[in-house]
Protein backbone atom coordinates (compact mmCIF):
# COMPACT_ATOMS: atom_id res chain seq x y z
CA UNK A 1 0.00 0.00 0.00
CA UNK A 2 1.33 3.43 -0.92
CA UNK A 3 1.96 5.77 1.98
CA UNK A 4 1.12 9.43 1.36
CA UNK A 5 3.87 11.83 2.44
CA UNK A 6 2.52 15.09 3.82
CA UNK A 7 4.39 18.25 4.73
CA UNK A 8 3.41 21.81 5.56
CA UNK A 9 5.63 24.79 4.81
CA UNK A 10 4.95 28.14 6.44
CA UNK A 11 6.17 31.03 4.30
CA UNK A 12 6.91 34.31 6.03
CA UNK A 13 6.33 36.06 2.70
CA UNK A 14 5.29 34.45 -0.59
CA UNK A 15 5.23 35.78 -4.13
CA UNK A 16 1.88 34.62 -5.53
CA UNK A 17 2.45 35.65 -9.15
CA UNK A 18 0.91 39.11 -8.85
CA UNK A 19 1.84 40.23 -5.33
CA UNK A 20 3.68 39.40 -2.13
CA UNK A 21 1.49 37.86 0.56
CA UNK A 22 2.60 37.49 4.21
CA UNK A 23 1.93 34.46 6.42
CA UNK A 24 1.19 31.73 3.90
CA UNK A 25 0.86 28.01 4.67
CA UNK A 26 1.54 25.60 1.82
CA UNK A 27 0.37 22.03 2.31
CA UNK A 28 2.12 19.33 0.31
CA UNK A 29 1.28 15.68 -0.33
CA UNK A 30 3.40 13.37 -2.48
CA UNK A 31 5.38 16.23 -3.95
CA UNK A 32 2.44 18.41 -4.99
CA UNK A 33 0.79 21.43 -3.42
CA UNK A 34 -2.61 20.45 -2.02
CA UNK A 35 -3.54 23.77 -0.42
CA UNK A 36 -2.31 27.37 -0.20
CA UNK A 37 -3.71 29.19 2.83
CA UNK A 38 -3.17 32.89 3.45
CA UNK A 39 -3.52 34.84 6.70
CA UNK A 40 -1.89 32.13 8.80
CA UNK A 41 -0.15 34.33 11.40
CA UNK A 42 1.99 31.62 12.99
CA UNK A 43 3.53 28.36 11.74
CA UNK A 44 1.15 25.41 12.19
CA UNK A 45 2.45 22.67 14.50
CA UNK A 46 5.19 20.69 12.77
CA UNK A 47 5.45 23.05 9.80
CA UNK A 48 8.81 23.81 8.20
CA UNK A 49 9.40 27.56 8.49
CA UNK A 50 10.77 29.45 5.47
CA UNK A 51 11.71 32.99 6.54
CA UNK A 52 12.23 35.57 3.82
CA UNK A 53 10.50 35.75 0.45
CA UNK A 54 9.49 32.44 -1.10
CA UNK A 55 9.18 32.19 -4.88
CA UNK A 56 8.30 29.20 -7.04
CA UNK A 57 11.33 27.06 -7.83
CA UNK A 58 13.44 28.57 -10.60
CA UNK A 59 13.96 26.91 -13.98
CA UNK A 60 17.36 27.07 -15.65
CA UNK A 61 16.18 26.53 -19.22
CA UNK A 62 19.59 26.27 -20.89
CA UNK A 63 22.65 24.51 -19.48
CA UNK A 64 25.83 22.92 -20.73
CA UNK A 65 27.01 21.36 -17.47
CA UNK A 66 30.60 20.73 -18.54
CA UNK A 67 31.11 24.40 -19.43
CA UNK A 68 31.25 25.04 -15.67
CA UNK A 69 34.84 23.74 -15.84
CA UNK A 70 35.76 26.73 -18.03
CA UNK A 71 34.86 29.34 -15.40
CA UNK A 72 37.68 31.92 -15.03
CA UNK A 73 39.97 29.87 -17.30
CA UNK A 74 38.36 31.48 -20.35
CA UNK A 75 38.77 34.98 -18.93
CA UNK A 76 42.51 35.01 -19.59
CA UNK A 77 43.43 37.16 -22.59
CA UNK A 78 41.02 38.19 -25.32
CA UNK A 79 39.34 36.64 -28.34
CA UNK A 80 35.92 35.83 -29.77
CA UNK A 81 33.21 33.21 -29.43
CA UNK A 82 35.18 31.08 -31.88
CA UNK A 83 38.43 31.16 -29.89
CA UNK A 84 36.45 30.45 -26.71
CA UNK A 85 35.00 27.42 -28.49
CA UNK A 86 38.43 25.87 -28.99
CA UNK A 87 39.09 25.88 -25.25
CA UNK A 88 35.63 24.45 -24.67
CA UNK A 89 36.44 21.57 -27.00
CA UNK A 90 39.57 20.75 -24.99
CA UNK A 91 37.43 20.13 -21.90
CA UNK A 92 34.81 18.19 -23.86
CA UNK A 93 37.55 15.88 -25.12
CA UNK A 94 38.36 14.78 -21.55
CA UNK A 95 34.88 13.87 -20.37
CA UNK A 96 33.96 10.30 -19.47
CA UNK A 97 30.63 9.10 -18.08
CA UNK A 98 32.21 8.98 -14.62
CA UNK A 99 33.83 12.42 -14.69
CA UNK A 100 30.75 13.93 -16.31
CA UNK A 101 28.54 12.54 -13.58
CA UNK A 102 30.80 13.96 -10.87
CA UNK A 103 30.96 17.37 -12.50
CA UNK A 104 27.24 17.56 -13.32
CA UNK A 105 26.27 16.45 -9.80
CA UNK A 106 28.32 19.33 -8.39
CA UNK A 107 27.01 21.81 -10.96
CA UNK A 108 23.41 20.83 -10.34
CA UNK A 109 24.02 21.12 -6.60
CA UNK A 110 25.33 24.64 -7.24
CA UNK A 111 22.09 25.31 -9.12
CA UNK A 112 20.03 24.05 -6.19
CA UNK A 113 21.95 26.42 -3.90
CA UNK A 114 20.95 29.18 -6.34
CA UNK A 115 17.25 28.26 -6.07
CA UNK A 116 16.99 26.21 -9.28
CA UNK A 117 14.58 23.29 -9.08
CA UNK A 118 14.76 22.20 -12.74
CA UNK A 119 17.42 22.35 -15.44
CA UNK A 120 17.25 22.00 -19.20
CA UNK A 121 20.47 20.23 -20.15
CA UNK A 122 21.36 20.84 -23.80
CA UNK A 123 23.37 17.62 -24.13
CA UNK A 124 25.55 16.84 -27.11
CA UNK A 125 28.63 14.95 -25.77
CA UNK A 126 27.21 11.54 -26.64
CA UNK A 127 30.13 9.26 -27.47
CA UNK A 128 33.76 8.60 -26.60
CA UNK A 129 36.52 10.73 -28.19
CA UNK A 130 36.83 9.95 -31.87
CA UNK A 131 33.16 8.98 -32.02
CA UNK A 132 33.50 5.46 -30.59
CA UNK A 133 30.16 4.33 -29.14
CA UNK A 134 29.94 3.36 -25.50
CA UNK A 135 28.61 -0.12 -24.73
CA UNK A 136 25.63 1.73 -23.24
CA UNK A 137 24.81 4.12 -26.10
CA UNK A 138 23.38 6.74 -23.73
CA UNK A 139 26.01 6.44 -21.03
CA UNK A 140 26.68 10.17 -21.04
CA UNK A 141 23.01 11.16 -20.97
CA UNK A 142 22.30 8.67 -18.20
CA UNK A 143 25.18 10.17 -16.21
CA UNK A 144 23.45 13.57 -16.40
CA UNK A 145 20.07 12.16 -15.42
CA UNK A 146 21.65 10.42 -12.42
CA UNK A 147 23.56 13.57 -11.49
CA UNK A 148 20.34 15.58 -11.32
CA UNK A 149 18.75 12.96 -9.06
CA UNK A 150 21.81 12.97 -6.81
CA UNK A 151 21.66 16.76 -6.56
CA UNK A 152 17.93 16.71 -5.84
CA UNK A 153 16.65 18.65 -8.85
CA UNK A 154 14.62 17.86 -11.94
CA UNK A 155 16.07 17.67 -15.43
CA UNK A 156 14.83 17.83 -18.98
CA UNK A 157 17.54 16.12 -20.99
CA UNK A 158 17.51 17.90 -24.35
CA UNK A 159 19.30 15.24 -26.36
CA UNK A 160 21.01 17.13 -29.15
CA UNK A 161 21.52 16.29 -32.80
CA UNK A 162 24.98 17.53 -33.84
CA UNK A 163 26.02 16.14 -37.22
CA UNK A 164 28.31 18.60 -38.99
CA UNK A 165 30.86 21.34 -38.34
CA UNK A 166 29.27 23.74 -40.78
CA UNK A 167 27.12 23.90 -43.89
CA UNK A 168 28.18 20.89 -45.97
CA UNK A 169 31.17 20.12 -43.71
CA UNK A 170 31.75 16.89 -41.77
CA UNK A 171 32.36 16.99 -38.00
CA UNK A 172 35.87 18.04 -37.01
CA UNK A 173 38.04 15.89 -34.75
CA UNK A 174 36.49 17.32 -31.57
CA UNK A 175 32.93 17.01 -32.82
CA UNK A 176 33.12 13.32 -33.73
CA UNK A 177 32.00 12.41 -30.24
CA UNK A 178 28.96 14.66 -30.66
CA UNK A 179 27.72 13.06 -33.88
CA UNK A 180 25.50 10.04 -34.49
CA UNK A 181 26.19 10.26 -38.23
CA UNK A 182 22.61 11.03 -39.24
CA UNK A 183 19.39 12.32 -37.76
CA UNK A 184 17.90 8.84 -38.11
CA UNK A 185 20.72 7.33 -36.04
CA UNK A 186 20.32 10.13 -33.50
CA UNK A 187 16.61 9.37 -33.21
CA UNK A 188 17.24 5.65 -32.80
CA UNK A 189 19.72 6.25 -29.97
CA UNK A 190 17.75 8.78 -27.99
CA UNK A 191 14.51 6.82 -28.37
CA UNK A 192 16.02 4.37 -25.86
CA UNK A 193 16.14 7.04 -23.14
CA UNK A 194 13.38 6.63 -20.55
CA UNK A 195 11.63 9.30 -18.58
CA UNK A 196 11.34 8.99 -14.82
CA UNK A 197 9.83 10.99 -11.98
CA UNK A 198 12.59 13.61 -11.96
CA UNK A 199 13.56 13.46 -15.63
CA UNK A 200 11.92 14.18 -18.96
CA UNK A 201 13.42 13.67 -22.40
CA UNK A 202 13.38 16.38 -25.03
CA UNK A 203 15.22 17.04 -28.26
CA UNK A 204 17.57 19.70 -29.55
CA UNK A 205 19.01 20.81 -32.85
CA UNK A 206 22.41 22.17 -31.98
CA UNK A 207 22.19 24.83 -34.70
CA UNK A 208 21.46 25.15 -38.38
CA UNK A 209 25.17 24.78 -39.08
CA UNK A 210 25.33 21.48 -37.14
CA UNK A 211 22.28 19.71 -38.62
CA UNK A 212 21.93 19.60 -42.42
CA UNK A 213 18.74 21.19 -43.69
CA UNK A 214 17.45 17.93 -45.12
CA UNK A 215 17.61 16.31 -41.67
CA UNK A 216 15.97 19.04 -39.62
CA UNK A 217 12.50 17.58 -40.15
CA UNK A 218 13.58 14.23 -38.70
CA UNK A 219 14.51 15.83 -35.39
CA UNK A 220 11.40 18.00 -35.37
CA UNK A 221 9.22 15.00 -36.17
CA UNK A 222 10.72 12.96 -33.33
CA UNK A 223 9.83 15.72 -30.86
CA UNK A 224 6.37 16.25 -32.35
CA UNK A 225 5.51 12.56 -32.14
CA UNK A 226 6.36 12.57 -28.42
CA UNK A 227 4.95 16.02 -27.66
CA UNK A 228 8.41 16.76 -26.30
CA UNK A 229 10.20 20.11 -26.02
CA UNK A 230 12.58 20.96 -28.86
CA UNK A 231 15.36 23.54 -28.41
CA UNK A 232 17.83 25.04 -30.88
CA UNK A 233 20.71 27.52 -30.71
CA UNK A 234 19.54 30.25 -33.06
CA UNK A 235 21.37 33.21 -34.59
CA UNK A 236 23.81 33.54 -31.69
CA UNK A 237 26.53 34.73 -34.08
CA UNK A 238 26.37 36.93 -37.17
CA UNK A 239 28.88 34.57 -38.84
CA UNK A 240 26.32 31.76 -38.64
CA UNK A 241 23.67 33.97 -40.23
CA UNK A 242 26.02 34.93 -43.06
CA UNK A 243 26.99 31.30 -43.70
CA UNK A 244 23.33 30.23 -43.73
CA UNK A 245 22.45 32.96 -46.21
CA UNK A 246 25.34 31.86 -48.43
CA UNK A 247 24.35 28.19 -48.26
CA UNK A 248 20.56 28.45 -48.41
CA UNK A 249 19.67 31.98 -49.39
CA UNK A 250 17.66 32.50 -46.22
CA UNK A 251 18.14 33.25 -42.54
CA UNK A 252 18.45 30.45 -39.96
CA UNK A 253 14.98 31.31 -38.64
CA UNK A 254 13.42 31.04 -42.10
CA UNK A 255 15.29 27.78 -42.71
CA UNK A 256 13.87 26.32 -39.49
CA UNK A 257 10.39 27.54 -40.37
CA UNK A 258 10.58 26.00 -43.84
CA UNK A 259 11.48 22.61 -42.33
CA UNK A 260 8.76 22.53 -39.69
CA UNK A 261 10.93 23.19 -36.65
CA UNK A 262 9.14 26.24 -35.21
CA UNK A 263 6.10 25.93 -32.95
CA UNK A 264 4.85 26.32 -29.37
CA UNK A 265 6.95 23.44 -28.00
CA UNK A 266 10.12 24.82 -29.64
CA UNK A 267 12.49 27.25 -27.96
CA UNK A 268 15.17 29.23 -29.74
CA UNK A 269 18.16 29.81 -27.50
CA UNK A 270 19.73 33.28 -27.74
CA UNK A 271 17.80 34.55 -30.80
CA UNK A 272 20.30 37.38 -30.88
CA UNK A 273 20.75 38.60 -34.46
CA UNK A 274 17.29 38.54 -36.05
CA UNK A 275 15.54 40.34 -38.88
CA UNK A 276 12.02 41.74 -38.51
CA UNK A 277 10.77 38.77 -40.51
CA UNK A 278 12.58 36.39 -38.15
CA UNK A 279 10.89 37.99 -35.15
CA UNK A 280 7.50 37.70 -36.83
CA UNK A 281 8.11 34.03 -37.68
CA UNK A 282 9.13 33.17 -34.12
CA UNK A 283 6.35 35.13 -32.46
CA UNK A 284 3.66 34.10 -34.91
CA UNK A 285 4.45 30.41 -34.41
CA UNK A 286 4.57 30.70 -30.61
CA UNK A 287 8.21 29.60 -30.58
CA UNK A 288 9.84 30.50 -27.27
CA UNK A 289 13.01 32.46 -26.65
CA UNK A 290 15.54 31.48 -23.99
CA UNK A 291 17.79 34.41 -23.17
CA UNK A 292 21.12 33.74 -21.45
CA UNK A 293 22.35 37.26 -20.69
CA UNK A 294 25.39 36.42 -18.56
CA UNK A 295 26.77 34.12 -21.27
CA UNK A 296 25.76 36.41 -24.13
CA UNK A 297 27.70 39.27 -22.57
CA UNK A 298 30.60 37.01 -21.52
CA UNK A 299 31.03 35.79 -25.10
CA UNK A 300 30.39 39.25 -26.58
CA UNK A 301 27.48 37.82 -28.57
CA UNK A 302 25.29 40.90 -28.41
CA UNK A 303 21.89 41.84 -26.97
CA UNK A 304 18.91 40.06 -28.50
CA UNK A 305 15.55 41.73 -29.25
CA UNK A 306 13.74 40.19 -26.28
CA UNK A 307 11.12 42.93 -26.01
CA UNK A 308 10.20 42.70 -29.69
CA UNK A 309 10.12 38.90 -29.52
CA UNK A 310 7.78 38.85 -26.55
CA UNK A 311 5.50 41.44 -28.13
CA UNK A 312 5.36 39.29 -31.26
CA UNK A 313 4.22 36.29 -29.22
CA UNK A 314 7.43 34.51 -28.19
CA UNK A 315 7.41 33.45 -24.49
CA UNK A 316 10.65 34.27 -22.65
CA UNK A 317 12.69 31.95 -20.44
CA UNK A 318 16.17 32.23 -18.95
CA UNK A 319 19.30 30.06 -18.77
CA UNK A 320 22.83 30.22 -17.40
CA UNK A 321 24.22 28.42 -20.49
CA UNK A 322 28.03 28.37 -20.07
CA UNK A 323 27.81 28.99 -16.31
CA UNK A 324 30.05 32.02 -16.20
CA UNK A 325 27.85 32.44 -13.15
CA UNK A 326 24.90 30.37 -11.98
CA UNK A 327 22.36 32.90 -10.81
CA UNK A 328 18.88 33.06 -12.34
CA UNK A 329 18.17 36.30 -10.49
CA UNK A 330 21.14 37.86 -12.28
CA UNK A 331 19.88 36.50 -15.61
CA UNK A 332 16.49 38.14 -14.98
CA UNK A 333 18.09 41.40 -13.90
CA UNK A 334 20.51 41.41 -16.82
CA UNK A 335 17.75 40.98 -19.39
CA UNK A 336 16.12 44.20 -18.18
CA UNK A 337 19.36 46.12 -17.64
CA UNK A 338 20.74 45.12 -21.04
CA UNK A 339 17.61 46.50 -22.64
CA UNK A 340 17.98 49.72 -20.66
CA UNK A 341 21.52 50.13 -21.97
CA UNK A 342 20.42 49.39 -25.52
CA UNK A 343 17.43 51.76 -25.53
CA UNK A 344 18.37 54.26 -22.82
CA UNK A 345 14.94 53.84 -21.27
CA UNK A 346 13.87 51.96 -18.12
CA UNK A 347 11.14 49.54 -17.16
CA UNK A 348 10.72 47.13 -20.07
CA UNK A 349 9.52 44.34 -17.77
CA UNK A 350 8.04 44.38 -14.30
CA UNK A 351 9.79 42.37 -11.63
CA UNK A 352 6.84 39.99 -11.71
CA UNK A 353 7.27 39.40 -15.45
CA UNK A 354 10.97 38.71 -14.99
CA UNK A 355 10.26 36.24 -12.18
CA UNK A 356 7.74 34.44 -14.40
CA UNK A 357 10.42 34.09 -17.09
CA UNK A 358 12.69 32.55 -14.44
CA UNK A 359 10.02 30.21 -13.11
CA UNK A 360 6.70 29.30 -14.78
CA UNK A 361 7.71 30.13 -18.35
CA UNK A 362 11.07 28.39 -17.97
CA UNK A 363 9.40 25.24 -16.67
CA UNK A 364 6.91 25.34 -19.55
CA UNK A 365 9.78 25.60 -22.05
CA UNK A 366 11.19 22.40 -20.52
CA UNK A 367 7.92 20.49 -20.65
CA UNK A 368 6.98 20.92 -16.97
CA UNK A 369 3.70 22.81 -17.28
CA UNK A 370 2.80 21.66 -13.76
CA UNK A 371 5.64 23.60 -12.10
CA UNK A 372 6.58 27.22 -11.53
CA UNK A 373 3.73 28.59 -9.42
CA UNK A 374 2.70 28.39 -5.76
CA UNK A 375 -0.76 27.07 -6.51
CA UNK A 376 -2.83 24.04 -5.62
CA UNK A 377 -2.07 21.09 -7.89
CA UNK A 378 1.38 22.30 -8.90
CA UNK A 379 4.65 20.56 -8.07
CA UNK A 380 5.84 21.71 -4.66
CA UNK A 381 8.95 23.60 -5.75
CA UNK A 382 9.91 26.58 -3.56
CA UNK A 383 12.85 28.97 -3.44
CA UNK A 384 13.31 31.27 -0.45
CA UNK A 385 15.32 34.50 -0.69
CA UNK A 386 16.65 36.18 2.47
CA UNK A 387 15.25 39.66 3.04
CA UNK A 388 17.79 40.52 5.73
CA UNK A 389 21.14 40.25 3.91
CA UNK A 390 23.37 43.23 3.13
CA UNK A 391 21.87 43.22 -0.38
CA UNK A 392 18.21 42.82 0.52
CA UNK A 393 17.74 44.55 3.89
CA UNK A 394 15.78 47.80 3.90
CA UNK A 395 12.95 47.57 1.34
CA UNK A 396 9.47 46.81 2.66
CA UNK A 397 8.38 43.18 2.14
CA UNK A 398 5.64 44.10 -0.34
CA UNK A 399 8.47 45.07 -2.72
CA UNK A 400 9.93 41.60 -2.37
CA UNK A 401 9.73 40.82 -6.11
CA UNK A 402 11.65 43.98 -6.94
CA UNK A 403 14.17 43.20 -4.21
CA UNK A 404 14.68 39.66 -5.50
CA UNK A 405 15.22 40.71 -9.12
CA UNK A 406 17.12 43.96 -8.73
CA UNK A 407 19.12 43.46 -5.53
CA UNK A 408 19.37 39.80 -4.51
CA UNK A 409 21.83 37.24 -5.84
CA UNK A 410 22.12 33.48 -5.66
CA UNK A 411 24.01 34.00 -2.40
CA UNK A 412 20.74 35.14 -0.82
CA UNK A 413 18.96 31.82 -1.43
CA UNK A 414 18.26 30.22 1.95
CA UNK A 415 15.99 27.32 1.04
CA UNK A 416 15.20 25.24 -2.04
CA UNK A 417 12.37 22.73 -1.95
CA UNK A 418 11.88 20.36 -4.90
CA UNK A 419 8.75 18.23 -5.00
CA UNK A 420 8.22 18.88 -1.29
CA UNK A 421 11.76 17.75 -0.45
CA UNK A 422 13.96 20.23 1.41
CA UNK A 423 17.07 20.08 -0.81
CA UNK A 424 18.72 23.29 0.45
CA UNK A 425 18.13 24.20 4.09
CA UNK A 426 19.49 27.41 5.60
CA UNK A 427 21.90 27.81 2.68
CA UNK A 428 23.36 24.29 2.94
CA UNK A 429 22.77 21.47 0.47
CA UNK A 430 21.26 18.45 2.22
CA UNK A 431 22.47 15.84 -0.33
CA UNK A 432 25.90 17.15 -1.38
CA UNK A 433 27.59 18.14 1.88
CA UNK A 434 30.44 20.26 0.47
CA UNK A 435 29.46 21.66 -2.93
CA UNK A 436 32.57 23.86 -3.39
CA UNK A 437 34.84 20.87 -2.75
CA UNK A 438 32.79 18.70 -5.11
CA UNK A 439 33.15 21.35 -7.82
CA UNK A 440 36.87 21.77 -7.24
CA UNK A 441 37.53 18.03 -7.42
CA UNK A 442 35.40 17.53 -10.53
CA UNK A 443 37.04 20.40 -12.40
CA UNK A 444 40.53 19.33 -11.37
CA UNK A 445 39.83 15.81 -12.67
CA UNK A 446 39.24 17.32 -16.14
CA UNK A 447 42.36 19.48 -15.96
CA UNK A 448 44.55 16.45 -15.27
Amino acid sequence: MRVTTRTTYWLEHAWLDTHVEPDVAVEVADGRITAVRTEVPAPPPGAAVLRGLTLPGLANAHSHAFHRALRSTVQVGSGTFWTWRELMYSFADRLTPETYHALARAVYAEMALAGVSCVGEFHYVHHAPGGTRYAEPNAMGEALIAAAADAGIRITLLDTAYLSSGFGEPPNAHQLRFSDGSAEAWAERCSVLKERDHARIGAAIHSVRAVPAGQLATVAGWAEERRAPLHVHLSEQTAENEACLAAHGRTPTRLLADHGVLGPRTTGVHNTHLTDEDIALLGGSGTGTCMCPTTERDLADGIGPAVALQRAGSPLSLGSDSHAVIDLLEEARAMELNERLRTRTRGHWTAAALLRAASADGHAALGWDDAGAIETGMLADLTTIALDSVRTAGPVPRLGAETAVFAATAADVRHTVVGGRHVVRDGAHTLVPDVPQALARAVEALRT
